[in-house]
């Protein structure tokens, strides 16, 4: 005869298995290293600071809109 098996315990053991394979794939797939992380900030900052660079300031006599129509004019 065979040793008793406590199925309850053998699906724990299986399931917590398959749990474990599926994050190890996911941390391979998201996970990033501090310099990665951190040249990926600093690409974002750069990109930012060049387009607050080349933004237009607007007249302060100049309607919100823009375009000189009135509000509601067809």
């Amino acid at each position: 005869m065979g040793d008793v098996v406590n199925l309850n315990q053998f699906r724990k053991k299986r399931d917590r298995a398959a749990k474990m394979r599926q994050s190890a794939a996911q941390r391979a797939r998201s996970g990033r290293s501090k310099a990665e992380r951190q040249t990926t900030q600093s690409e974002a900052a750069r990109t930012t600071a060049a387009l607050e660079g080349k933004r237009m300031e607007r007249a302060p006599d100049e309607p919100e809109g823009g375009g000189g129509r009135s509000p509601g004019g067809g």
